[in-house]
């Protein structure tokens, strides 16, 4: 028997279902477009009682630990990236998903934040940088608080990032929101700004998976295999 990983390990003596069912109600949960009530009645037809609510608990003890994992195991992205943010919905009120691709679509980073402003802009450019490195060049929109946030980081450097503002290069990652919004469409909004965070951590997590952006995943695993790995 595999062992477990051990912060998993430590969840499991306070949460008392088999592990499989639980990384497979997370897993369906951050990669499809489903409430935990749709996943309460798929359980309950293969004859697994469990609440909405149990559901959602998981989803939020697991997935940051499952993420911190794959953190470890993310492949390299390029140095050209491209820089958007979208909104999101969070107890009623518009907050701000910061994310970043590089020219081949790969998934930078991410940063929720409650406000779009130069302040949020570094926070987010900040955390991409020293999870994946440094960039050659950053493309942006006409955003001004990005601008001022990419300046102020270019200040401190010897060889200043480089920054482009050209919507027609920034497309694919306004493209690439579509499948972010897509999975968390059916949440029906986020109660707070923790869940949001963690949740939209998960659907990241696994958009990324699907784009094939794990390393030392095991010959021909699917996507859910490698999901389902990082417990070990």
């Amino acid at each position: 028997m595999k062992l477990l990983n051990p912060a998993v390990a430590r969840m499991l003596k306070r949460l008392h279902y088999p592990l499989d069912v639980m990384l497979m109600c997370v897993r369906w949960y951050v990669a499809y477009g489903l409430s935990v009530r749709n996943l309460e009645e798929m359980m309950a037809e293969r004859g697994i009682q469990v609440d909405h609510s149990t559901v959602h608990r998981w989803a939020i003890k697991l997935l940051p630990v499952l993420e911190k994992v794959f953190r470890h195991h993310k492949r390299p992205v390029g140095r050209s990236w491209r820089v958007d943010e979208t909104y999101i919905k969070v107890k009623g009120h518009w907050k701000y998903l910061y994310r970043a691709v590089d020219k081949a679509g790969h998934t930078v980073d991410f940063l929720l934040r409650a406000h779009r402003d130069k302040a949020a802009a570094q926070c987010f450019f900040e955390k991409s940088i020293d999870q994946n490195g440094e960039p050659e060049t950053v493309t942006i929109d006409k955003s001004g608080a990005n601008l001022a946030a990419l300046e102020a980081l270019n200040a401190g450097r010897g060889t200043p990032i480089k920054i482009g503002q050209n919507k027609y290069l920034n497309n694919i990652v306004e493209q690439d929101h579509r499948a972010i919004k897509r999975s968390a469409r059916p949440m029906l909004g986020f109660k707070t700004f923790r869940c949001a965070r963690i949740l939209l951590g998960g659907i990241e997590l696994m958009h990324m998976i699907v784009k094939g952006r794990m390393q030392n995943s095991g010959s021909g695993q699917t996507p859910a295999e490698q999901f389902y790995s990082l417990a070990k």
